[in-house]
Protein backbone atom coordinates (compact mmCIF):
# COMPACT_ATOMS: atom_id res chain seq x y z
CA UNK A 1 0.00 0.00 0.00
CA UNK A 2 1.26 3.45 -0.82
CA UNK A 3 2.19 5.60 2.17
CA UNK A 4 -0.57 8.04 3.02
CA UNK A 5 0.17 11.72 3.41
CA UNK A 6 0.72 12.87 6.98
CA UNK A 7 -1.72 15.08 8.80
CA UNK A 8 0.28 18.07 7.62
CA UNK A 9 -0.90 17.57 4.07
CA UNK A 10 -4.01 16.15 2.42
CA UNK A 11 -4.68 14.92 -1.11
CA UNK A 12 -3.07 17.89 -2.76
CA UNK A 13 -0.44 18.68 -0.19
CA UNK A 14 -2.58 21.18 1.68
CA UNK A 15 -1.02 22.55 4.87
CA UNK A 16 -2.81 22.66 8.21
CA UNK A 17 -6.18 24.37 8.07
CA UNK A 18 -6.80 28.05 8.64
CA UNK A 19 -6.38 28.68 12.32
CA UNK A 20 -8.32 31.25 14.29
CA UNK A 21 -9.65 31.54 17.80
CA UNK A 22 -13.03 32.62 16.38
CA UNK A 23 -15.10 31.34 13.43
CA UNK A 24 -13.86 32.45 10.03
CA UNK A 25 -15.61 35.58 8.80
CA UNK A 26 -17.43 34.90 5.51
CA UNK A 27 -15.55 37.10 3.05
CA UNK A 28 -14.71 37.10 -0.64
CA UNK A 29 -11.72 38.77 -2.27
CA UNK A 30 -12.50 40.18 -5.70
CA UNK A 31 -9.61 41.36 -7.88
CA UNK A 32 -9.34 44.62 -9.77
CA UNK A 33 -6.92 44.24 -12.68
CA UNK A 34 -4.90 46.95 -14.41
CA UNK A 35 -4.53 47.35 -18.15
CA UNK A 36 -1.79 44.70 -18.24
CA UNK A 37 -4.21 42.25 -16.55
CA UNK A 38 -2.10 42.30 -13.40
CA UNK A 39 -3.48 42.79 -9.92
CA UNK A 40 -4.27 46.42 -9.13
CA UNK A 41 -6.09 45.84 -5.84
CA UNK A 42 -8.49 43.51 -4.07
CA UNK A 43 -11.95 44.38 -2.88
CA UNK A 44 -13.12 42.49 0.21
CA UNK A 45 -16.82 41.68 0.21
CA UNK A 46 -18.45 40.63 3.48
CA UNK A 47 -21.38 38.26 3.76
CA UNK A 48 -23.75 40.62 5.57
CA UNK A 49 -27.03 38.78 5.61
CA UNK A 50 -28.77 39.68 8.88
CA UNK A 51 -26.69 39.66 12.02
CA UNK A 52 -25.33 42.44 14.19
CA UNK A 53 -23.59 45.22 12.24
CA UNK A 54 -21.26 45.97 15.13
CA UNK A 55 -20.33 42.29 15.39
CA UNK A 56 -19.45 42.39 11.70
CA UNK A 57 -17.24 45.41 12.27
CA UNK A 58 -15.46 43.80 15.21
CA UNK A 59 -14.88 40.64 13.19
CA UNK A 60 -13.51 42.67 10.28
CA UNK A 61 -11.19 44.65 12.54
CA UNK A 62 -10.12 41.38 14.15
CA UNK A 63 -9.12 40.05 10.73
CA UNK A 64 -6.90 43.10 10.31
CA UNK A 65 -5.24 42.99 13.70
CA UNK A 66 -4.55 39.23 13.74
CA UNK A 67 -3.06 39.26 10.24
CA UNK A 68 -5.74 37.11 8.60
CA UNK A 69 -6.62 39.86 6.14
CA UNK A 70 -2.99 40.42 5.20
CA UNK A 71 -2.63 36.71 4.45
CA UNK A 72 -5.83 36.72 2.42
CA UNK A 73 -4.68 39.59 0.18
CA UNK A 74 -0.91 38.87 0.35
CA UNK A 75 -0.22 42.45 1.45
CA UNK A 76 -1.64 43.96 -1.76
CA UNK A 77 -3.69 47.15 -1.87
CA UNK A 78 -7.16 46.32 -0.60
CA UNK A 79 -10.52 48.06 -0.21
CA UNK A 80 -13.02 46.89 2.40
CA UNK A 81 -16.62 47.00 1.27
CA UNK A 82 -18.07 47.89 4.66
CA UNK A 83 -20.80 50.45 5.41
CA UNK A 84 -18.96 53.68 6.16
CA UNK A 85 -21.40 54.26 9.02
CA UNK A 86 -19.73 51.34 10.81
CA UNK A 87 -16.26 52.87 10.72
CA UNK A 88 -15.16 53.52 14.30
CA UNK A 89 -14.53 56.98 15.65
CA UNK A 90 -11.02 55.80 16.46
CA UNK A 91 -9.89 54.45 13.08
CA UNK A 92 -6.28 53.80 14.04
CA UNK A 93 -6.49 50.17 12.91
CA UNK A 94 -7.20 51.35 9.38
CA UNK A 95 -4.81 54.27 9.49
CA UNK A 96 -1.92 52.00 10.44
CA UNK A 97 -2.48 49.94 7.30
CA UNK A 98 -1.29 52.13 4.39
CA UNK A 99 -2.42 49.61 1.73
CA UNK A 100 -5.88 49.22 3.23
CA UNK A 101 -8.78 51.43 2.15
CA UNK A 102 -12.57 51.55 2.25
CA UNK A 103 -15.29 51.54 -0.41
CA UNK A 104 -17.70 54.46 -0.01
CA UNK A 105 -21.29 54.55 -1.26
CA UNK A 106 -22.78 57.82 -2.64
CA UNK A 107 -25.39 58.11 0.12
CA UNK A 108 -22.73 58.98 2.70
CA UNK A 109 -22.61 62.43 1.07
CA UNK A 110 -25.90 63.21 2.83
CA UNK A 111 -24.43 62.57 6.30
CA UNK A 112 -22.45 65.72 7.13
CA UNK A 113 -20.88 64.45 10.41
CA UNK A 114 -19.80 61.23 8.67
CA UNK A 115 -18.32 63.15 5.73
CA UNK A 116 -16.34 65.29 8.19
CA UNK A 117 -14.98 62.16 9.88
CA UNK A 118 -14.07 60.63 6.52
CA UNK A 119 -12.28 63.83 5.54
CA UNK A 120 -10.22 63.60 8.70
CA UNK A 121 -9.35 59.99 7.88
CA UNK A 122 -8.39 60.99 4.33
CA UNK A 123 -6.13 63.75 5.66
CA UNK A 124 -4.39 61.15 7.82
CA UNK A 125 -3.74 58.93 4.79
CA UNK A 126 -6.70 56.54 4.57
CA UNK A 127 -7.60 55.69 0.97
CA UNK A 128 -11.16 55.58 -0.34
CA UNK A 129 -12.83 54.26 -3.47
CA UNK A 130 -16.18 55.90 -4.24
CA UNK A 131 -18.58 53.42 -5.81
CA UNK A 132 -20.84 55.78 -7.78
CA UNK A 133 -22.34 53.05 -9.94
CA UNK A 134 -24.55 54.82 -12.47
CA UNK A 135 -25.27 57.97 -10.45
CA UNK A 136 -24.62 61.38 -11.95
CA UNK A 137 -22.19 63.36 -9.78
CA UNK A 138 -22.42 66.65 -11.66
CA UNK A 139 -23.57 69.83 -9.93
CA UNK A 140 -23.76 68.28 -6.48
CA UNK A 141 -21.91 69.91 -3.61
CA UNK A 142 -22.15 66.87 -1.30
CA UNK A 143 -20.71 64.64 -4.01
CA UNK A 144 -18.01 67.20 -4.67
CA UNK A 145 -16.87 66.88 -1.07
CA UNK A 146 -16.50 63.12 -1.57
CA UNK A 147 -14.65 63.50 -4.86
CA UNK A 148 -12.10 65.75 -3.19
CA UNK A 149 -11.20 63.12 -0.60
CA UNK A 150 -11.21 59.86 -2.61
CA UNK A 151 -8.46 58.46 -4.79
CA UNK A 152 -10.58 56.11 -6.92
CA UNK A 153 -14.06 56.24 -8.42
CA UNK A 154 -15.85 53.13 -9.65
CA UNK A 155 -18.42 53.29 -12.46
CA UNK A 156 -20.95 50.56 -13.29
CA UNK A 157 -20.19 49.38 -16.82
CA UNK A 158 -23.28 47.16 -16.88
CA UNK A 159 -25.71 50.03 -16.25
CA UNK A 160 -24.14 52.96 -18.10
CA UNK A 161 -24.35 53.22 -21.86
CA UNK A 162 -20.97 52.97 -23.63
CA UNK A 163 -21.17 56.70 -24.44
CA UNK A 164 -21.98 57.74 -20.87
CA UNK A 165 -19.34 55.42 -19.43
CA UNK A 166 -16.73 56.94 -21.72
CA UNK A 167 -17.83 60.51 -20.93
CA UNK A 168 -17.72 60.03 -17.18
CA UNK A 169 -14.46 58.06 -17.23
CA UNK A 170 -12.73 60.82 -19.18
CA UNK A 171 -14.17 63.55 -16.95
CA UNK A 172 -13.03 61.86 -13.73
CA UNK A 173 -9.64 60.98 -15.19
CA UNK A 174 -9.14 64.62 -16.15
CA UNK A 175 -9.66 65.49 -12.48
CA UNK A 176 -6.72 63.30 -11.54
CA UNK A 177 -8.78 60.41 -10.15
CA UNK A 178 -8.15 56.73 -10.82
CA UNK A 179 -11.25 55.41 -12.59
CA UNK A 180 -12.38 51.80 -12.13
CA UNK A 181 -14.90 50.13 -14.42
CA UNK A 182 -16.96 47.74 -12.31
CA UNK A 183 -19.46 45.06 -13.38
CA UNK A 184 -17.51 44.33 -16.56
CA UNK A 185 -19.15 40.97 -17.13
CA UNK A 186 -18.41 40.15 -20.77
CA UNK A 187 -15.50 40.50 -23.15
CA UNK A 188 -17.22 42.97 -25.47
CA UNK A 189 -17.59 45.41 -22.58
CA UNK A 190 -14.00 44.72 -21.53
CA UNK A 191 -12.70 45.58 -25.01
CA UNK A 192 -14.62 48.89 -24.92
CA UNK A 193 -13.17 49.64 -21.50
CA UNK A 194 -9.65 49.19 -22.81
CA UNK A 195 -10.20 52.25 -25.00
CA UNK A 196 -10.89 54.43 -21.94
CA UNK A 197 -8.50 56.08 -19.44
CA UNK A 198 -9.12 53.50 -16.71
CA UNK A 199 -6.87 52.54 -13.85
CA UNK A 200 -8.51 49.16 -13.31
CA UNK A 201 -11.30 46.85 -14.45
CA UNK A 202 -13.39 44.52 -12.30
CA UNK A 203 -16.06 41.97 -13.16
CA UNK A 204 -17.02 38.46 -14.19
CA UNK A 205 -15.41 38.84 -17.63
CA UNK A 206 -12.25 37.37 -16.10
CA UNK A 207 -13.96 34.02 -15.46
CA UNK A 208 -15.99 33.57 -18.63
CA UNK A 209 -14.58 32.18 -21.90
CA UNK A 210 -13.95 34.59 -24.72
CA UNK A 211 -16.18 33.79 -27.72
CA UNK A 212 -14.16 32.38 -30.61
CA UNK A 213 -15.50 31.26 -33.99
CA UNK A 214 -12.76 28.65 -34.41
CA UNK A 215 -10.66 27.43 -31.44
CA UNK A 216 -6.96 27.79 -32.12
CA UNK A 217 -4.60 26.31 -29.55
CA UNK A 218 -0.94 27.22 -29.42
CA UNK A 219 1.65 24.45 -29.62
CA UNK A 220 2.25 24.69 -25.85
CA UNK A 221 -1.45 24.36 -25.05
CA UNK A 222 -1.87 21.44 -27.43
CA UNK A 223 1.07 19.73 -25.77
CA UNK A 224 -0.40 20.37 -22.33
CA UNK A 225 -3.79 19.06 -23.43
CA UNK A 226 -2.23 15.88 -24.82
CA UNK A 227 -0.31 15.33 -21.59
CA UNK A 228 -3.49 15.69 -19.54
CA UNK A 229 -5.32 13.38 -21.92
CA UNK A 230 -2.71 10.64 -21.54
CA UNK A 231 -2.74 10.96 -17.76
CA UNK A 232 -6.53 10.71 -17.50
CA UNK A 233 -7.01 7.99 -20.10
CA UNK A 234 -4.22 5.55 -19.34
CA UNK A 235 -4.59 5.44 -15.53
CA UNK A 236 -0.82 5.00 -15.11
CA UNK A 237 0.98 3.53 -12.13
CA UNK A 238 3.80 5.41 -10.35
CA UNK A 239 6.48 4.21 -12.77
CA UNK A 240 4.37 4.93 -15.85
CA UNK A 241 3.42 8.38 -14.52
CA UNK A 242 7.07 9.20 -13.96
CA UNK A 243 7.90 8.06 -17.50
CA UNK A 244 5.08 10.13 -19.02
CA UNK A 245 6.45 13.41 -17.73
CA UNK A 246 10.13 12.40 -17.60
CA UNK A 247 11.00 14.32 -20.74
CA UNK A 248 9.39 17.54 -19.49
CA UNK A 249 12.22 18.76 -17.29
CA UNK A 250 10.50 22.03 -16.41
CA UNK A 251 7.27 20.35 -15.31
CA UNK A 252 9.13 17.72 -13.30
CA UNK A 253 11.19 20.40 -11.57
CA UNK A 254 8.12 22.45 -10.71
CA UNK A 255 6.31 19.41 -9.36
CA UNK A 256 9.12 18.41 -7.04
CA UNK A 257 9.90 21.98 -5.97
CA UNK A 258 6.29 22.55 -5.03
CA UNK A 259 5.63 19.33 -3.12
CA UNK A 260 8.96 19.63 -1.30
CA UNK A 261 8.49 23.25 -0.27
CA UNK A 262 8.54 23.98 3.45
CA UNK A 263 4.98 25.23 3.19
CA UNK A 264 3.63 21.68 2.84
CA UNK A 265 5.80 20.23 5.63
CA UNK A 266 6.30 16.74 4.20
CA UNK A 267 8.19 14.37 6.53
CA UNK A 268 10.91 13.71 3.95
CA UNK A 269 12.12 15.09 0.64
CA UNK A 270 10.73 13.44 -2.47
CA UNK A 271 13.48 13.05 -5.09
CA UNK A 272 11.54 11.87 -8.12
CA UNK A 273 8.08 12.04 -9.64
CA UNK A 274 7.81 8.29 -9.11
CA UNK A 275 8.53 8.71 -5.38
CA UNK A 276 5.97 11.49 -5.18
CA UNK A 277 3.38 9.30 -6.93
CA UNK A 278 4.01 6.50 -4.43
CA UNK A 279 3.77 8.93 -1.50
CA UNK A 280 0.65 10.80 -2.60
CA UNK A 281 -0.93 8.11 -4.74
CA UNK A 282 -1.15 8.24 -8.52
CA UNK A 283 -4.55 9.95 -8.64
CA UNK A 284 -3.42 12.68 -6.33
CA UNK A 285 -0.17 13.12 -8.18
CA UNK A 286 -2.08 13.37 -11.44
CA UNK A 287 -3.93 16.30 -9.89
CA UNK A 288 -0.58 17.86 -9.13
CA UNK A 289 0.56 17.42 -12.74
CA UNK A 290 -2.65 19.08 -13.97
CA UNK A 291 -2.12 21.90 -11.47
CA UNK A 292 1.50 22.57 -12.40
CA UNK A 293 0.71 22.38 -16.11
CA UNK A 294 -2.05 24.98 -15.81
CA UNK A 295 0.10 27.23 -13.64
CA UNK A 296 2.66 27.29 -16.45
CA UNK A 297 0.25 29.26 -18.67
CA UNK A 298 2.06 32.54 -18.16
CA UNK A 299 0.10 34.32 -20.88
CA UNK A 300 -3.09 34.17 -18.78
CA UNK A 301 -3.92 36.56 -15.90
CA UNK A 302 -2.48 35.23 -12.63
CA UNK A 303 -5.79 35.94 -10.84
CA UNK A 304 -7.58 33.66 -13.31
CA UNK A 305 -5.16 30.84 -12.53
CA UNK A 306 -5.56 31.46 -8.81
CA UNK A 307 -9.33 31.29 -9.23
CA UNK A 308 -9.04 27.84 -10.81
CA UNK A 309 -6.84 26.66 -7.94
CA UNK A 310 -9.26 28.03 -5.35
CA UNK A 311 -12.16 26.23 -6.99
CA UNK A 312 -10.16 23.00 -7.10
CA UNK A 313 -9.33 23.08 -3.42
CA UNK A 314 -12.88 24.04 -2.40
CA UNK A 315 -14.38 21.25 -4.51
CA UNK A 316 -12.01 18.72 -2.96
CA UNK A 317 -12.81 19.82 0.59
CA UNK A 318 -16.57 19.82 0.01
CA UNK A 319 -16.35 16.29 -1.40
CA UNK A 320 -14.79 14.92 1.78
CA UNK A 321 -17.10 12.24 3.12
CA UNK A 322 -18.13 11.08 -0.34
CA UNK A 323 -17.06 7.59 -1.52
CA UNK A 324 -13.35 6.84 -1.90
CA UNK A 325 -11.76 8.62 -4.83
CA UNK A 326 -14.45 11.27 -5.14
CA UNK A 327 -12.39 14.00 -3.45
CA UNK A 328 -9.68 13.66 -6.09
CA UNK A 329 -12.25 13.77 -8.90
CA UNK A 330 -13.88 16.81 -7.30
CA UNK A 331 -10.50 18.54 -7.34
CA UNK A 332 -10.30 17.96 -11.10
CA UNK A 333 -13.82 19.35 -11.53
CA UNK A 334 -12.88 22.58 -9.79
CA UNK A 335 -9.53 22.93 -11.55
CA UNK A 336 -10.96 22.26 -15.01
CA UNK A 337 -14.08 24.39 -14.48
CA UNK A 338 -12.09 27.32 -15.92
CA UNK A 339 -10.24 25.31 -18.56
CA UNK A 340 -12.27 26.82 -21.40
CA UNK A 341 -11.44 30.33 -20.20
CA UNK A 342 -7.78 29.49 -19.71
CA UNK A 343 -7.43 27.72 -23.07
CA UNK A 344 -9.64 30.17 -24.99
CA UNK A 345 -11.58 27.20 -26.39
CA UNK A 346 -15.05 25.78 -25.61
CA UNK A 347 -15.47 22.79 -23.29
CA UNK A 348 -17.08 20.84 -26.15
CA UNK A 349 -13.77 21.09 -28.00
CA UNK A 350 -11.50 20.35 -25.02
CA UNK A 351 -13.21 17.52 -23.15
CA UNK A 352 -13.12 14.88 -25.93
CA UNK A 353 -9.34 15.24 -25.97
CA UNK A 354 -9.04 14.80 -22.21
CA UNK A 355 -11.18 11.66 -21.86
CA UNK A 356 -12.14 12.41 -18.28
CA UNK A 357 -14.26 10.23 -16.03
CA UNK A 358 -17.98 10.68 -16.86
CA UNK A 359 -18.66 12.12 -13.41
CA UNK A 360 -16.15 14.91 -14.08
CA UNK A 361 -17.32 15.64 -17.63
CA UNK A 362 -20.97 15.74 -16.55
CA UNK A 363 -20.24 18.37 -13.89
CA UNK A 364 -18.21 20.50 -16.34
CA UNK A 365 -20.92 20.43 -19.01
CA UNK A 366 -23.88 21.01 -16.71
CA UNK A 367 -25.33 17.54 -17.13
CA UNK A 368 -25.43 16.83 -13.40
CA UNK A 369 -23.69 14.00 -11.58
CA UNK A 370 -22.31 13.81 -8.04
CA UNK A 371 -20.16 16.95 -8.31
CA UNK A 372 -22.57 19.32 -10.04
CA UNK A 373 -24.16 20.66 -6.86
CA UNK A 374 -20.74 21.20 -5.25
CA UNK A 375 -19.50 23.21 -8.23
CA UNK A 376 -22.70 25.27 -8.38
CA UNK A 377 -22.43 26.07 -4.69
CA UNK A 378 -18.86 27.28 -5.16
CA UNK A 379 -19.90 29.46 -8.11
CA UNK A 380 -22.66 30.98 -5.97
CA UNK A 381 -20.15 31.61 -3.18
CA UNK A 382 -17.77 33.17 -5.69
CA UNK A 383 -20.51 35.55 -6.83
CA UNK A 384 -21.41 36.35 -3.19
CA UNK A 385 -24.95 35.12 -3.83
CA UNK A 386 -25.42 32.45 -1.16
CA UNK A 387 -28.05 33.14 1.49
CA UNK A 388 -29.40 31.25 4.50
CA UNK A 389 -32.58 30.69 2.49
CA UNK A 390 -30.52 28.47 0.20
CA UNK A 391 -28.22 26.70 2.64
CA UNK A 392 -28.00 26.52 6.45
CA UNK A 393 -25.85 29.14 8.24
CA UNK A 394 -23.55 26.34 9.39
CA UNK A 395 -22.83 25.52 5.76
CA UNK A 396 -22.00 29.17 5.04
CA UNK A 397 -19.61 29.13 7.99
CA UNK A 398 -17.96 25.97 6.70
CA UNK A 399 -17.61 27.49 3.24
CA UNK A 400 -15.99 30.57 4.81
CA UNK A 401 -13.29 28.45 6.45
CA UNK A 402 -12.78 26.32 3.33
CA UNK A 403 -12.49 29.46 1.19
CA UNK A 404 -9.83 31.02 3.41
CA UNK A 405 -7.84 27.78 3.35
CA UNK A 406 -8.27 27.56 -0.43
CA UNK A 407 -6.94 31.06 -1.06
CA UNK A 408 -3.92 30.40 1.15
CA UNK A 409 -3.22 27.12 -0.64
CA UNK A 410 -3.77 28.57 -4.13
CA UNK A 411 -1.52 31.56 -3.52
CA UNK A 412 1.33 29.38 -2.31
CA UNK A 413 0.95 26.78 -5.06
CA UNK A 414 0.87 29.47 -7.74
CA UNK A 415 3.95 31.11 -6.24
CA UNK A 416 5.79 27.79 -6.00
CA UNK A 417 4.91 26.89 -9.58
CA UNK A 418 6.28 30.19 -10.76
CA UNK A 419 9.34 30.06 -8.52
CA UNK A 420 8.71 33.30 -6.73
CA UNK A 421 7.48 34.33 -3.33
CA UNK A 422 3.83 35.24 -2.82
CA UNK A 423 3.34 38.94 -3.48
Amino acid sequence: MSPAPTSAANATGTPPAYESTSPALPVMRVPLLNRERELFAYEILFHREGGDAQALLQSALGMITDGALTRLVRGNRTFLNLPAELLPEDADVLLHQPRLGVVLQPHVANDAPLVKRLQQMAQRGCQFMLDVGEEDLDNSLPFEALLQMVQLVRLDASQLSPELLAQRARHLHARGLHVVAGQVNDHATYERCMELPLGAVQGRYLLVPQPMAVPVLTANRLSMLRLMGVLHESNPGPVELGNIIRDDAVLSYKLLSCVNSAYFALPRQLKSVQQAAIFFGVTRMRNWVDTMAMCSMDDRPPELLRAALIRAHMCEELAQGMPHGHAEMAFTVGLFSLLDTLMCAPMEFLLPQLRLAPEISDALTGRGGPFASILQQILAWEANELTSAQIPPQRIQRLATIYLNATQWADQVYASANEKSVQ
